[in-house]
């Protein structure tokens, strides 16, 4: 188990002896903190990576962690050996090796083990693209909108397109900043949309493009 069930591991052999058995070895393994660094790794928290995932959402999230995190994120997840691990650590320690270049072979190697290189590659290529080179992703997600002559609600928009699962979840994206139309960060959750195309963007890796039917 992980190290934060080291009690009931420890408990579960102090029954066992009072019962007359044979005490079980127990094993123990560090928590894997999630992408926020502070919280363990948990679907409920939002801060994992799953292995399900697409891989440009893997490659992203794994290009999200601090420098720190990613230290451990390659001592408990890659394979890579003792020694080049530690001749890693030893390079970003004395600026030899850039972190943002670990971390990106991080995130190919793990990429790659749950989808093959060639996925992990176009994630990376993807990712530049997106996010140096401030472009759109291939696959955009798209839906056709009815307008039936009249403005329609941006954060109903939002919720019938699948980025966020409420309006009221909409509303305070827009208030925090996290959405863009059209490359323009909306900044009123009353804004309405008239009839036409839209690239719409939440957070950094999440897009939709919405049309007239």
């Amino acid at each position: 188990g992980g190290t934060d069930q080291r009690f009931n591991l420890l408990l579960g052999r102090t029954f066992q002896k009072k019962s007359g058995m044979e005490e079980q070895v127990v094993i123990m393994m560090p928590l894997l903190e999630g992408t926020d660094g502070v919280q363990k790794m948990s679907k409920s928290l939002g801060n994992y990576i799953g292995i399900s995932e697409p891989p440009k959402e893997m490659y992203g999230k794994l290009l999200s962690i601090t420098d720190e995190l990613m230290i451990k994120y390659y001592e408990l997840l890659s394979h890579i050996g003792i020694e080049e691990f530690e001749a890693l650590k030893k390079g970003i320690r004395d600026g030899t090796v850039h972190p943002k270049k670990a971390k990106e072979a991080l995130a190919l190697e793990i990429v790659g083990r749950y989808w093959g290189m060639d996925a992990a590659l176009r994630a990376q290529e993807e990712f530049e693209r997106v996010f140096k080179e401030k472009q759109l992703p291939d696959d955009i997600p798209e839906i056709a909108i009815t307008w039936n002559n009249e403005d329609i609600w941006l954060p109903q928009v939002l919720r019938d397109g699948g980025l966020c699962k409420s309006t009221g979840e909409a509303m305070r994206l827009i208030k925090q900043g996290g959405v863009w139309v059209n490359d323009r960060r909306v900044a009123d959750p009353r804004e309405k949309l008239p009839e036409g195309e839209y690239i719409i963007k939440v957070g950094k890796r999440r897009f939709l493009k919405i049309k007239p039917v």
